[in-house]
């Protein structure tokens, strides 16, 4: 008895032992098949004592049995197979119903709903953390059941999870993520998208797409919904998404090729033989070990459901094929279809009757309002752009504190200021009390701008007078005027592609004002700083202060010259008349300043002191046969030659001394667009064409200071090249020139006379 009783401690001990080793290899084995390898040694030391024999055996069968069982409901929490949802246990949440029939819609028919259905148990997607991520499969039918068949709002998701409890968000985030996981790796979310709207926040390719997400809503690899037929040279077939017809569709993960495949097909069609997406990526980096799958959607405003009729997965191998005759059938469409039909008739009949009814109670309120209306200047009646009050401009400029002053504008003080009832931003011009041009200037932009509209045009929105106090309000543009982004060094430089489309802006403006309009409007005063941008730098022409308006047809009135030194044309020196050619020469200075980043006239610090003109010094350049030179040297030559050549050529052109020999607005937008070539000429003739205009014209000298000095520049610089007898002759012809410009108003030189003398 002893020596058993030795024994069986000895038997005990090793037994002891063996537990105490094999605790450490426990990852390696698994829990539950080190319990049953326990109990099985213990089963084997109690059989050596002969009276247990028989109780050993019963409980080798039993511990068999349970064996059995254990890997039997393992291999089943690796695949399932749902022919409809009657029976299955899913994890349910959000607006899921779960019909009779066995159909499983994840939303309802209300708006902004969504909802998801998982499988309930975690499925081992690795056998170890470091290890990589079985091949897995999957394959569903779902259909998205609309009230108006082809429109949907969002859509749904295959996803894998490590939770169940995902709580995302309605609406593009699909019910699968939310504003605070959307985009970290951290939340280890696979899905697989079928969006039915395009959002460009995540860069959706359409409103009828299959994407592959990757903790991510902006899909990693996406395109159309359809699938392809055939072997090779497959032709594509769409698909759309939210047609209300039955759609399957294979999931498919191969751990050895590291890809992920998914491919669509209608319902009762074999499986394509070329997937739709095909994506090479590794998931053993993005999901953990355990995972659940399962769907999720959501939906906006309209009246759709998103139902899956069978669905089957499978780890290590494909998904069983479903059984496609027991599936669940889908909700009739006939009452949509009615609803439908019945919206297009009376749909119309509603729109007609509300705008009677709409054209019926304007009227009532134009007669009220005419009866009691204020009484207001002729000019104000005439036209009308909408008039504020004081009061609401006050508190939109919050008193016009110096914290909105923007700047000063052409006669008066710019701030700017947010509307209290439509919450918009505006700019809004006080004139000043001591500007000298005062009510006939604001008159002028009122009249003007309160009917113009157009798009490259800064468009007044009313405007108020409270006393002595003239105030306009325009829409306020974000960036700012032209000239800081040319002029400045603190502000970026705009590239060529941006200044050249603000040329075309403006160049459409003036057409607009000279050719478009039921009136001529002559603007007087274009420039780089009346040129405002919007926020996306498109060019808005303002500041109408100076504007004339004549009908068409009509000669122009002499008026005092206004404007801006640097851009006034030649002839308003001596005839005081501003013309839609005065307009265009002034075009032609903003056109260089734009290519060339530099002011009309500007002080060089070279010893003399002396302004230098930039059309003079344009044409300098072109006469070197370097035209390009001219152009900003903040671009690096980053530009379209022709471009370029053609810009800083038509500025020169538009430039030109002779009104006659100006392009009209409509030819300078021709030639910009490439409708029509730029007219052959070279700075030669343009230098011979400028000594004529001295000669006919008899300019004023202070006026016309850069065309004198161009003159003489160029003269003086070929009389260097020549021999000393012919440079006194030169001179001289130079010095009858000047004498040409000074106005003798008792007994003028005319033109035939002064271009002999010439």
């Amino acid at each position: 008895m002893g020596s058993a009783s030795a024994h069986h401690t000895s038997t005990i001990a090793n037994e002891s032992q063996w537990v105490t080793l094999n605790r450490e290899e426990i990852s390696q084995v698994g829990k539950t098949m080190y319990l049953h390898y326990l109990c099985g040694r213990f089963i084997y030391c109690i059989s050596e004592q002969p009276v247990n024999q028989m109780i050993s055996q019963l409980l080798r069968v039993a511990l068999l049995c349970h064996l059995f069982l254990h890997i039997t409901a393992s291999a089943g929490d690796h695949e399932f197979t749902f022919n409809g949802f009657s029976y299955a246990n899913l994890s349910l949440d959000g607006d899921v119903n779960l019909a009779s029939s066995g159909l499983l819609q994840l939303t309802n028919a209300t708006r902004q709903s969504k909802g998801q259905a998982f499988y309930p148990s975690p499925l081992r997607f690795k056998m170890h953390d470091s290890t990589s991520v079985r091949s897995f499969s999957t394959t569903f039918v779902f259909a998205i059941v609309t009230e108006y068949p082809g429109f949907s709002s969002y859509g749904f998701t295959f996803c894998i999870s490590p939770t169940t409890a995902l709580h995302g968000d309605s609406g593009h985030y699909l019910g699968l993520f939310n504003s605070t996981n959307n985009g970290l790796s951290s939340n280890h979310i696979i899905g697989v998208e079928f969006d039915t709207l395009k959002t460009p926040e995540y860069h959706d390719i359409d409103d009828n797409h299959v994407g592959i997400d990757i903790h991510n809503l902006i899909s990693s690899s996406s395109y159309t919904a359809g699938y392809y037929t055939g072997d090779t040279d497959a032709e594509f077939q769409n698909m759309n998404l939210s047609s209300g017809q039955r759609i399957q569709v294979w999931i498919e993960y191969d751990s050895k090729a590291l890809q992920l495949n998914v491919t669509l097909a209608p319902f009762q069609l074999p499986m394509p033989k070329r997937s739709l997406l095909s994506l090479d990526i590794d998931l053993s980096s993005h999901i953990s070990q355990d995972m659940y799958v399962g769907f999720t959607a959501s939906k906006g405003g309209d009246f759709s459901t998103h139902s899956f009729l069978g669905w089957s997965f499978k780890m290590d191998g494909n998904a069983n094929a479903l059984d496609l005759e027991s599936l669940p059938s889908l909700p009739t469409l006939s009452t949509n279809r009615e609803k439908f039909k019945t919206l297009t008739i009376w749909l119309p009949v509603c729109a007609f009757l509300g705008l009677l009814t709409a054209a019926l109670i304007i009227r009532y309120a134009v007669a009220r309002r005419t009866k009691y209306a204020e009484v207001r200047e002729d000019w104000e009646q005439e036209y009308g752009p909408r008039r504020f009050s004081y009061k609401e401009l006050y508190q939109a400029t919050d008193g016009f504190k110096d914290e909105c002053f923007l700047g000063d504008g052409g006669f008066g003080s710019v701030y700017r200021g947010v509307l209290p009832t439509t919450k918009a931003e505006v700019a809004v011009k006080k004139v000043s009390h001591n500007s000298k041009q005062g009510m006939r200037e604001f008159v002028a932009e009122v009249v003007s701008l309160g009917q113009l509209r157009h798009r490259n045009l800064v468009n007044l929105l009313g405007y108020c007078r409270r006393k002595t106090e003239l105030i306009l309000v325009y829409e306020f543009m974000p960036n700012g005027s032209l000239d800081k982004y040319l002029f400045r060094e603190t502000t970026p430089c705009l590239d060529w592609n941006h200044r050249f489309r603000i040329i075309e802006g403006v160049a459409s403006g003036v057409l607009y004002l000279h050719e478009e309009w039921v009136k001529v409007v002559i603007h007087r005063d274009i420039k780089a700083s009346n040129v405002l941008l919007d926020s996306e730098f498109n060019a808005r022409l303002g500041d109408f202060g100076l504007a004339r308006l004549y009908d068409h047809g009509t000669d122009f009135q002499a008026t005092r010259v206004m404007g801006t030194r640097g851009y006034l044309a030649p002839e308003l020196a001596r005839c005081g008349k501003a013309t839609t050619s005065s307009d265009v020469y002034a075009f032609g200075v903003f056109l260089l300043e734009v290519a060339c980043g530099r002011r009309p006239i500007e002080l060089i610090e070279d010893g003399d002191g002396e302004d230098v003109v930039l059309a003079e010094w344009v044409l300098d350049n072109w006469r070197r046969g370097d035209i390009l030179a001219s152009s900003d040297g903040r671009l690096d030559k980053q530009y379209v030659l022709e471009e370029m050549e053609l810009v800083l050529k038509l500025g020169l052109l538009c430039c030109h001394p002779v009104p006659t020999s100006r392009p009209s607005m409509n030819q300078a937008m021709e030639y910009l667009n490439g409708d029509s070539p730029l007219p052959e000429f070279t700075p030669f003739s343009l230098s011979a064409d400028i000594l004529a205009s001295h000669a006919d014209e008899g300019f004023d000298n202070y006026k016309l200071s850069w065309l004198s000095s161009e003159a003489e520049s160029w003269r003086l610089k070929k009389t260097k090249r020549r021999s000393k007898n012919k440079r006194k002759q030169l001179k001289e012809e130079i010095s009858s020139a000047a004498e040409l410009q000074k106005p003798d108003w008792t007994n003028q030189i005319s033109g035939e006379e002064g271009a002999k003398r010439v």
